[in-house]
């Protein structure tokens, strides 16, 4: 048994903020079922959205994050993310975060990207997520109160209520340790949830392998609450080419001025919305959809090729650099690309503490629905998320009074063997991914919705008679998450008769006129 004063789950900007903030008094143990670096966060390219530049403004941010959000955003948790923007970046540089200066050094270069109505994205070249977690990732390994235990997975919560421990909290979690196929189990007053978000329930994606709706769906098993988990941000631009694997096409291209064509040089997004390629995300994602559709295309292209050469290794080097790779000469040649499920909107319902319904239990980053995003994530706000609600769980945390834990049981797997039919994990895997992209994706009907919803009842049954008799090991674990992650989505899906950001029904294609959060509750299992 591992005992701390907090048990982080994930290995992103949410779990490595905390951690750091939290361990000057705690002692904090970090777990991540890859290595420390493995992270959606990594990926995130174009940067981080705070009002910083003397032109621009609190109200002007808040405003743009409502318009995206498709008039689902909550005002209060808006307001209480935007306003304590410049704190965040704050923190960040005096981390050490190496942010792209402007050509005169005097301050940062700021970017501007799809739905933003001024320059406000600070950034480190194209690779801004990589910078910051290689800049914590440092300082974290280094911290004596931080223990990282790398290569674990989490099983599930341990609840007061499921485990009949005497009261209703989370008291930490089973782990299983990749390298030794043993379980741990891990006690701790406070548990938080930074797992990331559900990309690979998708066949295409940009999210890294580890994006499998973890502690999402850890959660509900343990009795909290989801909300709107339908609407599942597809980014308009992941790079179509059949060697490059989840490689996105930041937004902040477009931003700068790259044009979207059909493979005839036309340009096509100013028919879908007067903003143009500066449309908020699920716009270009559904154009870029529908002209596909329409056309029979495999892709459309994003033309950088009006804009100097210099200028775009200067700004975008790690995408010039691995489309080159590939044959591709951003300077001379448009880009393929297509959209991919990026973002999940919703997720554990937590407060503005990051303090979930089950006490001891937070939820923070792309795990969590706090009512930031609404309908629809605006670019470079989830970094931001991720930051002030870290911080908010570390002030909350170091608040609370400590408490006794009780004493856990062990993790019992006596009515267990070891698996005999492992290829029933990997062809489920499949079967899912590819269903969910079918039917659930970009644009939806009720007859797509029902049919998902039967495949994964089917599936529901044979992974838990799976994961009843045999042994766990981590595709287990991961397919266990996706199959309920995914019941959640079409569920939600199937209750938002309308229209509203991110969700598209051909069946509903009205908005109400007024906007309600999908919100399910469980009953504890």
């Amino acid at each position: 048994m591992q005992t701390f004063d907090v048990l982080i789950i994930g290995s992103g900007l949410a779990g490595q903020s905390l951690a750091l903030r939290l361990a000057g008094q705690r002692k904090v143990a970090l777990v991540t079922k890859g290595a420390l670096e493995d992270s959606a966060s990594s990926r995130a390219q174009g940067g981080i959205a705070a009002a910083l530049d003397d032109a621009d403004t609190i109200e002007a941010h808040i405003r743009d994050t409502l318009v995206a959000g498709a008039g689902l955003c909550s005002r209060r948790a808006t307001r209480f993310v935007v306003e304590r923007g410049k704190q965040a970046i704050d923190w960040l540089i005096r981390q050490g975060v190496p942010f792209t200066r402007d050509a005169d050094g005097a301050g940062y270069h700021l970017t501007r990207e799809g739905g933003h109505s001024h320059r406000r994205v600070i950034h480190v070249a194209d690779a801004t997520g990589l910078a910051v977690q290689d800049t914590l990732t440092e300082k974290l390994r280094a911290h004596p109160n931080i223990t990282v235990f790398e290569q674990h997975i989490a099983i599930d919560l341990i609840s007061g209520a499921k485990f009949a421990l005497g009261d209703a909290g989370c008291h930490g979690a089973y782990v299983l340790d990749k390298r030794t196929d043993r379980v741990e189990t891990f006690c701790a007053p406070h548990t938080a949830l930074c797992t990331g978000g559900t990309g690979k329930v998708y066949l295409y994606t940009t999210n890294p392998d580890t994006a499998t709706g973890d502690g999402i769906a850890m959660a509900w098993r343990a009795g909290c609450a989801v909300a709107n988990m339908e609407f599942i941000q597809f980014h308009p631009t992941c790079l179509y080419h059949p060697h490059a694997k989840s490689f996105l096409i930041t937004e902040a291209m477009r931003g700068e001025g790259g044009i979207l064509r059909l493979p005839g040089g036309e340009r096509f997004m100013p028919e879908h919305d007067p903003r143009a390629e500066l449309a908020p995300r699920d716009i270009v994602a559904r154009a870029i959809d529908s002209e596909m559709k329409k056309r029979g295309l495999d892709c459309v292209y994003l033309d950088m090729t009006h804009l100097p050469a210099a200028f775009l290794m200067e700004h975008f080097p790690n995408i010039h650099a691995r489309c080159l790779e590939l044959g591709i000469d951003i300077a001379r040649q448009p880009i393929p690309v297509v959209p991919a499920a990026h973002y999940s909107c919703g997720g554990v319902v937590a407060d503005l503490r990051a303090r979930t319904a089950l006490p001891g239990l937070y939820a923070v980053g792309e795990t969590a629905f706090t009512g930031l995003h609404g309908a629809n994530r605006l670019a470079s706000n989830s970094l931001l998320e991720c930051l002030v609600f870290s911080a908010a769980a570390a002030d909350d945390i170091l608040a609370s009074p400590r408490r006794p834990l009780p004493a856990l049981p062990a993790w019992d797997e006596s009515r267990v063997t070891d698996a005999d039919e492992e290829i029933v994990i990997s062809h489920n895997w499949e079967e899912l991914r590819r269903f969910m992209w079918d039917y659930v994706g970009i644009v939806r009907t009720s007859k797509r919705l029902e049919r998902a919803r039967h495949r994964i009842r089917l599936l529901e049954r044979e992974i838990d008679e799976y994961y009843a008799n045999f042994r766990v090991s981590n595709d287990l674990i991961e397919l266990r998450n996706l199959v309920l992650t995914a019941d959640l989505i079409v569920r939600c899906a199937q209750r938002r008769r309308e229209s509203r950001g991110l969700h598209a029904s051909r069946d509903y294609p009205a908005s109400l006129a007024v906007a309600r959060n999908t919100v399910l509750r469980n009953r504890l299992r």
